[in-house]
């Protein structure tokens, strides 16, 4: 699978994990020098809390289009630090 946004392969991993129609990237599969720490933290009610990453990618800026659980909850252990998208973030085979 491929996370392709402002037409640049931001994330590449063949071990994605499914959960609630995202895939969840492995932390190694992120091309780091795309992704800033953002402040923002949602709480998901099983997950846990959320953190966000933005995306820079060709002079442009998508903010907290990236989010992942450093610390989920002990259902959603499978998917710490794994990177999820969304805000035209195209998730490709």
């Amino acid at each position: 699978m491929k996370a392709i946004w402002n037409n640049q392969v931001i994330a590449e991993s063949e071990q994605t994990i499914v959960i609630e129609g995202n895939h969840y990237f492995p932390p190694e599969s992120i091309r780091e020098e795309y992704f800033k720490d953002n402040s923002t933290h949602t709480v998901c009610p099983w997950k846990g809390t959320a953190s966000y990453y933005d995306l820079h990618v060709g002079g442009k800026e998508n903010e907290g289009a990236a989010w992942f659980y450093p610390e989920p909850s002990e259902l959603a252990k499978q998917i710490k630090n794994y990177v999820a998208f969304w805000k035209g973030v195209e998730i490709t085979e």
